[in-house]
């Protein structure tokens, strides 16, 4: 298949079946734990860069072909290999998936586009969000990210707290967690007062697991995590 990726065990959404919506490596940052290596087309241009009715024919076919895996589907999943906001038609694959299952859907996104209030109006009939959020200041969300350059770190906070007051559905903020830049437990305070804004109903912690071969990326311990957990309270896990 050609948009359609799985179902596959996902640590933060069980059985999820993947659209992806936007060409390989086509992204607003360029983050150094990235499993896909280094983005190769790094923009912040919104474009149909797939055809929307080309994608919902291929959920159609899926489902109605491959019924016995449907039916254990926990989650629709528009993520894959690149920004799925980028493509300026993601409000309608979203709601044309809606028409032809009831399976809910979900959105990975890593929150860059969240300040353009089209892009927020474009996921408000998903049924689960769930944002990046890996900085507490400019320092780390350049370190981390290697963002476009027209990005700001504000702007990104202050989208993600006009999303919470204008979505009606779950928000499960994700905090990847890396060593030395971004998991000294005194500093994560600073996160904690940006996440509390943003009243999310889950917070997700995750390690790198899988990084490209030139980055050397060490997993913060058990013991940092755990703290780290505790401060965030009862709504966080590791994920």
């Amino acid at each position: 298949m050609k948009y359609i990726f799985g179902p596959l065990q996902s640590r933060r959404l069980g059985n999820s079946l993947g659209i992806n919506v936007i060409p390989a490596k086509t992204c607003c940052f360029d983050c150094m734990y990235c499993q896909l290596g280094h983005t190769t087309n790094k923009t912040t241009e919104r474009k149909e860069y797939v055809i929307a009715d080309e994608v919902i024919s291929e959920l159609k076919y899926f489902l109605q072909n491959y019924s016995a895996q449907s039916d254990k589907i926990n989650f629709i999943t528009l993520a894959g290999s690149g920004e799925p906001t980028l493509n300026s038609k993601i409000g309608q694959i979203i709601s044309e998936t809606k028409k032809v299952t009831a399976i809910p859907v979900a959105v990975i996104t890593n929150s860059s586009l969240l300040s353009l209030e089209e892009v927020r109006r474009s996921l408000l009939s998903a049924d689960v969000i769930l944002p990046t959020l890996s900085f507490y200041d400019n320092e780390t969300f350049f370190a981390i990210h290697r963002p476009a350059q027209e990005l700001k770190s504000e702007n990104i906070l202050n989208g993600l707290i006009a999303l919470r007051s204008e979505f009606k559905g779950r928000i499960w903020v994700e905090i990847m967690l890396v060593r030395g830049l971004n998991d000294n437990p005194k500093k994560m305070n600073k996160l904690k007062e940006m996440v509390d804004l943003i009243k999310p109903d889950k917070i997700q912690l995750n390690t790198p697991t899988r990084m490209p071969k030139d980055i050397k990326i060490l997993t913060p311990t058990r013991k940092t995590i755990q703290k780290i957990k505790d401060l965030f309270g009862e709504k966080c896990e590791v994920i």
